[in-house]
């Protein structure tokens, strides 16, 4: 339950009552459907929620805002509410403020709910999927993948939690231009190994890293010089093969130990294998939207966005400006392009799936991309423009000693998530990379493993531990909410930290609505500060006895709501530091 939204609704319900008795007094005008709204203010010295309906609706009334408020509020019974108080601001704000049982209530409502508590049934059990890291198999995960896999992972988390049926999923690039470039690099490596360094040269457009070095060195132990008999592309495919066997395991275990682990890794080959892709093409084809040119066949995506910006008003001069380019689907060889693969896996996301919605986190360089993918969808009848989301993230600067990072201590080379995760603990890494996605994120590498309240994830993990601590030193059970007096919470900072605590549910909501799971990393760092200040002046051990008991209630509902909030994150929640 929302208790946040539920107020809200309750304020509504209050004013609405207030405007049918006032009118039936003759004091407001009769049939008036109120207009308004309900909102937390920034400042609530004067009330812990602000309602405008007689701002909103004085002019149908033909009053005065102030005198409607005057009005409303001479007719409203707060009596049996979560409400002890109701008074007017400025022209006509209604402010009101919350009594004990709201407070009381809150904690109850965690109590009964565990951990399911900030579960919310936005989605109606709607199918979604999330696909993120989707990495190229042909080399070690870099940074950008580090900071997609928490971003899908949280953010599939969020989802989950505001009720939709989630699947995450890695896209597992195993077929096309970039598999036959690093078959051809392992290939070369192999050659220079068996034949010598000068015997071939290495490919200009090829994969340099010394992984590839590792590789081809692994396949000759394997398999001697036998290779060198076979025709290219036998041997290319064997290469492939080869290297895709050691590099997906890997990257398995590396995202595992990254704390992320995926419904299915769906591989691109078994479009192609299938027939998918061909059929998907040809199904564009039948659809009126592809032709032929060069030998090659062609998607219209100049039409297709075209026509869809001429639909939603756009002048045709400014279409122009967009100089929009069609794209090549099947090669003049017969070879289908990566995009053709791209259309026919995100329609077996819909269509064979038959996912409600699909997102993508992407890195920002892929942003030409999203339009023509979700145009394509179109194409296909798929309603690519409601059903495709794109999360766009930023890149990802490593900073040491105020300095950018490029290169690894322990290798010398570039740093990979693998060597992230031999520096940081993976708790930092998750919850510096959980950022705003459209923000670019400076990764301090100092910070992440400073244990003081600098770091925030240390901040954070701090307050849950120091909860377990305290709780095991009074030596006594916390009891039920329900059992505690818990009207006696009526200091500032028990209230403060009982309206944060009540605001997961509303973080929850935002976060799976905006695609933003860096919400729970904010709400948690401030339910942490909230818990500290309220450690800092209110007594537990030494209090009278049932206000001590309040207390350990509230304590105790904190360290269950950071827990929730750190696994929504994928930090864990460590009882001692």
């Amino acid at each position: 339950m929302n208790m946040i939204q539920k107020a809200k609704e309750q304020v509504s319900a209050l004013v609405n009552a207030a405007y049918l008795k006032a009118a039936e007094a003759g004091e407001l005008p009769e049939g008036l459907s109120l207009n308004g709204s309900v909102e937390i203010p920034k400042d609530t010295a004067n009330g812990d929620y602000a309602a405008n309906f007689a701002m909103a609706s004085a002019k149908l009334m033909r009053m005065p805002p102030r005198k409607v408020a005057e009005t409303l509020v001479k007719y409203m019974e707060l009596d049996g509410t979560w409400f002890e108080d109701v008074s007017i601001a400025g022209p006509g704000f209604m402010n009101f403020r919350m009594g004990s049982k709201w407070y009381g209530d809150v904690l109850k409502l965690v109590g009964e709910e565990g951990d399911s508590f900030g579960c919310e049934n936005i989605g109606e059990g709607k199918k979604v999927m999330v696909e993120f890291v989707s990495a190229n198999p042909t080399g070690p995960m870099h940074m950008g993948n580090a900071r997609g896999g928490v971003l899908g992972d949280a953010l599939a988390s969020v989802l989950e939690r505001a009720g939709y049926d989630v699947w995450r999923e890695f896209y597992v690039n195993d077929a096309g231009n970039q598999i036959e470039k690093f078959a051809t690099s392992i290939e070369a490596r192999c050659l220079q190994l068996v034949k010598g360094e000068d015997a071939i040269e290495f490919p200009e457009d090829g994969y340099h890293g010394d992984d590839i070095k590792e590789l081809a060195k692994l396949f000759v132990e394997k398999y001697g010089e036998g290779w060198l008999e076979k025709d290219t592309a036998e041997r290319h495919e064997m290469m492939a093969a080869f290297g895709l066997e050691k590099n997906l395991p890997k990257m398995k275990s590396d995202l595992q130990r990254y704390g992320i682990n995926y419904d299915e890794w769906f591989y691109e080959s078994t479009l192609h294998n299938t027939g998918y892709v061909a059929d998907s093409v040809a199904k564009l084809t039948e659809n009126g939207y592809t032709y032929e040119k060069d030998g090659a066949l062609w998607l219209a995506t100049s039409k297709i966005l075209g026509d869809k910006l001429r639909t939603a008003g756009k002048k045709e001069e400014d279409i122009a400006k967009l100089d929009l380019k069609d794209d090549v689907l099947r090669r003049a060889n017969g070879f289908y392009t990566y995009f053709a693969a791209d259309i026919a896996y995100h329609r077996n996301k819909f269509e064979k799936r038959g996912f409600d919605k699909v997102i993508n986190v992407w890195g920002a360089d892929h942003h030409g991309h999203v339009a023509r993918l979700k145009g394509a969808m179109d194409a296909l009848g798929l309603d690519g423009e409601n059903r495709l989301d794109i999360v766009l993230m930023q890149l990802v600067k490593l900073m040491r000693d105020g300095e950018v990072v490029r290169m690894s201590k322990r290798t010398g080379k570039a740093i990979s998530l693998c060597d992230l995760l031999d520096e940081v603990p993976v708790d930092a890494a998750r919850y510096f990379f959980n950022s705003r996605p459209e923000s670019p994120v400076e990764f301090d590498l100092d910070l992440a493993v400073r244990q003081d309240s600098e770091n925030p994830v240390y901040y954070v993990q701090y307050a849950h531990a120091r909860i377990c601590t305290m709780l095991a030193a009074v030596g006594k059970e916390v009891p039920a909410a329900a059992a505690a007096e818990l009207s006696l919470l009526s200091t500032e900072q028990e209230k403060e930290l009982i309206k944060q605590i009540a605001a997961l549910p509303e973080e929850i909501r935002l976060a799976a609505r905006d695609y933003d799971p860096s919400r729970i990393n904010k709400y948690v760092t401030e339910l942490a500060a909230r818990f500290h200040r309220f450690y800092t002046v209110c007594r537990i051990k030494d209090a009278e006895p049932a206000l001590m008991d309040a207390r350990l209630v509230l304590a105790d509902t904190v360290r269950k709501v950071i827990a929730i909030s750190l696994s929504i994150i994928g930090v864990s929640a460590p009882e001692k530091m």
